[in-house]
């Protein structure tokens, strides 16, 4: 591997995450993939490169090295197909922007990347989620009110399901109290 966390296999490129530099990884080629292998445990998954001389970078393998240089994180590579593949969505930049405009570049960059390592513990539907409702809210100072949101969103996505329908011959035992919102 070498000092940018590539591993290059057969002419094309591919990221694992930096912890891993300098140590030896194995891959396991399939048919569509590769896998990456630090001793027996998986580290990293990608497709495979068709074309010679391709690179396929993961956003998430770069994190612990950006948030040491923020600085690096709006020109990386990894970051545009991060973009390209809908990883980094409109509201990533979005969040991304407000976050800067509050705390300057260097520590909204840095907030922003806190947010993204918290996509290792949450979907990234519900971190979408989050941050949405967090850019809604305000609330761009920490992680934490993002992760707070994105749990809710996957809370609100699991309710459905615990309710009863009609038709179950034999419904959960429904409870006589109620939740009032705080807000209210």
């Amino acid at each position: 591997m070498d000092r940018y966390s590539q591993i290059t296999f057969r002419t094309s490129r591919y990221s694992v995450p930096v912890r891993l530099i300098g140590k030896r990884v194995r891959v396991v080629l399939h048919a569509s993939h590769l896998v990456f292998y630090d001793q027996n445990v998986k580290v990293a998954r990608h497709e495979r490169l068709i074309a010679k001389c391709g690179i396929r970078l993961e956003l998430d393998h770069y994190l612990e090295a950006l948030v040491r240089k923020p600085g690096a994180f709006p020109g990386a590579t990894a970051l545009e197909q991060a973009r390209s593949a809908g990883r980094f969505t409109p509201v990533h930049d979005a969040w991304w922007a407000a976050a800067r405009k509050v705390h300057g570049g260097r520590d909204g960059t840095r907030a922003l990347i806190e947010v993204l390592l918290l996509g290792r513990h949450i979907a990234h539907e519900h971190l979408v989620s989050g941050l949405a409702m967090a850019l809604r809210a305000g609330a761009l100072t920490a992680a934490d009110a993002v992760a707070l949101e994105a749990r809710k969103a996957a809370q609100a996505e699991e309710e459905p399901a615990a309710i009863p329908t009609p038709r179950d011959p034999h419904p959960a035992v429904q409870s006589s109290a109620t939740i009032t919102p705080l807000h209210e």
